[in-house]
């Protein structure tokens, strides 16, 4: 079929159309809810870098350590004393972590641009975040399940992403004008990763979605 397209979460070919503007098409998944761009318009990693590379956010920042408390207080009221964590796409001011290495865990980190520690990615924690960075995914199966996989039982997945509601509300949205953002999740669409992993699954406030692993 012309202008199909695999789903970059859940593989399946059953994009649909769903909205378009004056630079970008998108398409949902009629089996995950995922809603993503097409490959070509999917950023270089030059051009990703340059936006990156514009955030100011530091842990001296007291507006951006409130913004992070919305998933640093509900995911560390839900861990053991000194567990053991993973920012996934800590940016280039890492501030999560220290946050939480100041409530007395332990972190590591990776990002592709500022962190590229692979060695981060072959250890097994207690809890991984990721905060703002789903959005980015350019293959948001390979990297979220390789973040599941390095969950310890009993483990959290803590992530933080705007959700998208309907196509009225989509058209008007100002979270897709970042051409960095090219996938978008729903509630349906944590719901089907949930059932995929058989995951536990909490929504805190509009934005902020916890995991647990099995034990």
């Amino acid at each position: 079929m012309p202008g199909q397209m695999l789903c970059p979460l859940c593989g399946a070919q059953s994009c649909q159309p769903f909205h378009r503007d004056h630079r970008r098409e998108y398409r949902r998944c009629a089996v995950c809810a995922l809603i993503s761009v097409a490959p070509q318009y999917l950023p270089s990693s030059e051009d990703e870098k340059a936006e990156y590379d514009l955030h100011q956010n530091t842990p001296d920042d007291a507006g951006y350590r409130r913004f992070l408390s919305r998933l640093f207080l509900p995911l560390s009221q839900r861990l053991s004393p000194a567990s053991r964590g993973l920012d996934f796409g800590s940016g280039p001011g890492p501030t999560l972590s220290v946050m939480f290495e100041e409530a007395g865990h332990s972190m590591a980190l990776f990002d592709p641009f500022y962190a590229p520690d692979v060695g981060s990615l072959a250890e097994t924690y207690d809890f991984v975040t990721a905060t703002e960075v789903v959005e980015h995914l350019h293959h948001p199966k390979v990297d979220l399940d390789r973040l599941w996989a390095r969950l310890r039982p009993g483990g959290w997945l803590g992530l933080m992403t705007k959700l998208a509601l309907d196509a009225d509300a989509f058209a008007r949205w100002h979270y897709k004008e970042d051409l960095t953002h090219v996938c978008f999740f729903s509630r349906a669409t944590f719901f089907w990763l949930a059932q995929r992993w058989s995951a536990e699954l909490t929504f805190v406030g509009q934005d902020v979605i916890l995991l647990r692993r099995p034990m």
